[in-house]
């Protein structure tokens, strides 16, 4: 997976300097009353983010696991309107860092952040009172495998909560990354790896969003290039590209799960 995090870390470096990119993501894929100061590279809104923090059913002090946190931004506020303590983990070092600087930032005292795998976090079992990811389970290389952990992870009774991208085989076959392991529905992924599923919806008006803002991406390619590295425009682009001309998603769908 060192493409996925190389990508990223080169993503993560320029967000802080390219207010292009803060700009289509805020207009394009976040909406305008996302709040500041928890920014993040996905499409998550703050309508979602609400949602997931009321779905893991936290009571004050328990601690959550924010798988593929990125920066950190939707892990951070939900901790904090849980009062709950976190627990981010991602493949980008930038990421991380980026995220231990928006705690800081933020005052949100009780968070910690490491390098890690989806599959391979490595806490103790049952350690955990709940988890969330927001939009990253569709480059996980082995879905069974990131589940299994979250899964025993968790305590029992307590819930995973998470937004992604269903993938449709047929047109990611054989591209690196979202080709490796591409599930279509989640459901069965996650009755094999010790959850009941308690809700799992479409998101509302994704797809708009997804083609807008990387519509957008495209279209400020110049613009971009002039505030971004050479290795971070290239990542971005290529996956716009790739989404905007093949379309792999079926759907993005929020899920709700109890570890049973």
């Amino acid at each position: 997976m060192d493409v996925v995090a190389d990508g990223y870390d080169a993503v993560y470096a320029a967000w802080p300097t390219s207010p292009t990119l803060q700009g289509i993501w805020a207009r394009e894929a976040r909406g305008s009353n996302y709040p500041e100061g928890f920014e993040h590279i996905s499409f998550l809104t703050l309508g979602e983010m609400r949602r997931i923090a009321a779905e893991l059913q936290l009571a004050p002090g328990q601690r959550v696991l924010d798988v593929a946190c990125g920066a950190g931004g939707p892990g951070l506020w939900v901790a904090q309107e849980n009062r709950a303590t976190l627990l981010g983990v991602d493949l980008s070092r930038v990421g991380v860092r980026l995220a231990a600087r928006c705690a800081s930032d933020r005052r949100v005292v009780a968070a910690d952040f490491m390098v890690a795998a989806a599959s391979a976090v490595g806490l103790a079992d049952g350690s955990v009172d709940g988890a969330l990811s927001i939009d990253a389970l569709q480059y996980v290389p082995d879905k069974r495998a990131a589940f299994g952990e979250v899964a025993r992870m968790l305590s029992r009774g307590s819930r995973v909560v998470f937004t992604a991208f269903e993938l449709d085989p047929e047109r990611v076959a054989g591209l690196p990354v979202l080709g490796i392991d591409p599930v279509s529905d989640y459901t069965p992924v996650l009755h094999e790896t010790g959850f009941d599923v308690v809700t799992y919806e479409e998101t509302s008006d994704w797809q708009r969003r997804l083609d807008a803002t990387f519509g957008a991406v495209v279209a400020a390619q110049d613009i971009l290039a002039a505030e971004m590295s050479e290795q971070a425009i290239a990542a971005l682009l290529m996956e716009a590209s790739l989404t905007l001309e093949l379309q792999p998603y079926r759907r993005r769908v929020l899920v709700v799960a109890s570890r049973n």
